[in-house]
């Protein structure tokens, strides 16, 4: 079997076919097909199942292409082994979750089975807990949610906090103004927020009030309405804290709450708000609490290695063998 597909235009087989070709020489390695060029599009050629996949596959990258975004190789791979892990997921059902955080066309899209759940999970819920290791795109996902959000006018302002518990939240030890003493602690944020708008409507933003990002005990006494608002790194909050940031929840607003309870850098790690707020609000049906893996790691491929390493080094740490 063969299957024909032809573009509009040199700009779209640029952005599709990759430098030098190399996105098609992907598509022909993991699928098993040929990919020949031909005019003002391509040839598949190969078994019909795999023709078929790679036929779809190119249909859902087409909509990065349609958006003016370059396809990355880990755009292929990861909807490639997706969608041959999870039967229930397809390319169109990949297609439609897509987040848009620019005008230009900026898109985020979810990797694995976990990051849709969780991206499903905000949509309809007005307060998520999302625990899980790093790499698992935790704040990257809920950070263009929220920017999503805001481009769509659901809510009028962004804000994003963390704990800064190096510094024991008070921070009056370290040098310069308020600014220079917690920027060390909300740099992560920030870089996210560089990476979905441009540097320009982030400040403008920021002098406006619309993105504010803000240590955590900058929340205490506020009430956040028509908000999107982001807990990062919430192992490192206290019970009191974690109990008094929920409770600034305000109408129309989300809230999204984000940490790897095995990464605590509290005194006490084992009596953390994020740990304590899973047992005590698991049960409550209108909060969602989801839960990702190693195996929703997006990172370089090493650190899901990395990952499961390391907890099966502490697992035989607990339980040495006699």
């Amino acid at each position: 079997m063969d299957f024909r597909l032809e573009f509009d235009n040199n700009r779209d087989l640029q952005l599709l076919f990759g430098r030098y070709d190399e996105n098609l020489k992907i598509i022909e390695k993991e699928l098993g097909v040929r990919i020949v060029r031909s005019g003002e599009g391509i040839k598949i050629i190969g078994h019909d199942p795999q023709v078929q996949k790679a036929s779809e596959l190119f249909h859902y990258l087409m909509t990065f292409v349609e958006k003016g975004k370059d396809v990355k190789k880990a755009d292929i791979v990861y909807a490639l082994r997706l969608v041959e892990k999870e039967k229930e997921i397809d390319f169109k059902r990949l297609a439609k979750e897509k987040i848009e955080v620019s005008v230009q066309g900026g898109l985020i899209t979810p990797k694995t089975k976990g990051q849709i759940e969780y991206i499903d999970a905000i949509k309809t819920n007005d307060l998520v807990f999302c625990i899980g290791p790093a790499g698992t795109g935790k704040t990257y996902l809920a950070i263009a949610m929220a920017v999503n959000a805001l481009k769509k006018g659901l809510v009028r302002r962004i804000i994003l906090t963390r704990p800064a518990v190096e510094a024991g939240e008070s921070l009056g030890f370290l040098p310069g103004d308020m600014v220079e003493k917690v920027l060390p602690y909300l740099r992560p944020l920030y870089d996210a927020l560089y990476d979905m708008m441009e540097p320009e409507k982030v400040e403008h933003y920021s002098e406006q009030g619309i993105i504010e990002v803000a240590p955590l005990a900058f929340m205490r006494g506020r009430t956040l309405n028509e908000a999107f608002v982001i807990l990062d790194e919430a192992q490192n909050a206290r019970p009191d804290q974690m109990k008094m940031f929920l409770t600034r929840m305000g109408f129309d607003s989300k809230v999204v709450v984000i940490g790897d309870v095995t990464q605590s850098d509290l005194p006490a790690p084992e009596n953390n708000g994020l740990a304590e707020a899973n047992r005590i609000l698991g049960n409550v049906p209108e909060i969602k609490f989801i839960h990702l893996t190693s195996e929703d790691t997006v990172r370089h491929e090493l650190v899901q290695k990395i990952i499961e390493a390391y907890a099966q080094n502490n697992g035989n740490h607990k339980n040495p063998h006699p």
